[in-house]
């Protein structure tokens, strides 16, 4: 079984949402995890899209990158450049991949329009999650 660590800057949108995905679409072909550099709490938008969705990512924690994650993981996705660039030297059998997804949470405009944008955050993690457990296959 492929252990998955998906790491952005604040475990809050990106990183949840990969997470929620993988759990959802892989079942029990893979372990998955999120972190981020730092724990930001989880955003209530990226929980109630995800939900629009049938993916339940409420219960998941904000939780802060720490050297036992990396020694659990098989691939380290980073979903941020924040998060490429400050990713720890990772251990010698350990892959890495990087998503430059850019950070819904950052949306400006009406609730409407800031709710597009984390829907196609959504959908575009969601091809890209897709994407990786048939590389993973």
């Amino acid at each position: 079984m492929t252990h998955i660590l998906f790491l952005c800057t604040g475990n809050s949108c990106r990183s949840q949402m990969a997470e929620g995905w993988a759990r959802q679409l892989a079942g029990d072909r893979v372990a998955v995890r999120s972190a981020g550099i730092e724990a930001h709490g989880k955003n209530p938008r990226a929980i109630a899209v995800m939900a629009e969705a049938g993916v339940d990512i409420a219960a998941q924690a904000s939780t802060r990158l720490s050297p036992d994650m990396l020694d659990w993981a098989d691939l380290v996705v980073t979903v941020c450049g924040h998060a490429d660039e400050h990713c720890p030297v990772l251990p010698a059998r350990t892959r890495k991949r990087h998503w430059p997804l850019e950070d819904p949470a950052k949306a400006t405009g009406s609730e409407s329009e800031i709710l597009q944008v984390f829907r196609a955050s959504r959908d575009d993690i969601r091809r890209r999650v897709e994407a990786l457990l048939v590389d993973l296959t």
